[in-house]
């Protein structure tokens, strides 16, 4: 199992939870970040550490953010990673 990010990171990427990860498995888009799977070893350090709540364990994925489960194993894999606080994209939490 891993977590994934989805619909709340949109727009804002946030990287909180990119410092907290002990195995580097955040990588960054131009518009939010994902976490590679196969890397992701289930540990919760990142989820509680997200601000807009964007971060769930496979399994808890609500419905209808369910393609971000694959979203995020195919952008990890050609996104490159990202292992230090960034500032969050400047239009987050308006509009």
């Amino acid at each position: 199992m891993a977590f994934v990010v989805t619909e709340p990171c949109f727009g804002c990427k946030y990287t909180d939870c990119v410092v907290v990860c002990p195995c580097d498995c955040f990588h960054e888009g131009e518009q939010m970040l994902y976490i590679d799977p196969e890397q992701c070893i289930d540990c919760d350090a990142c989820r509680p550490e997200c601000p807009v709540e964007a971060i769930f364990q496979e399994n808890d994925v609500p419905e209808p953010w369910q393609e971000y489960i694959q979203l995020n194993a195919e952008l990890s894999a050609s996104c490159p990673q990202i292992t230090e606080r960034q500032d969050a994209l400047p239009l987050c939490g308006q509009g």
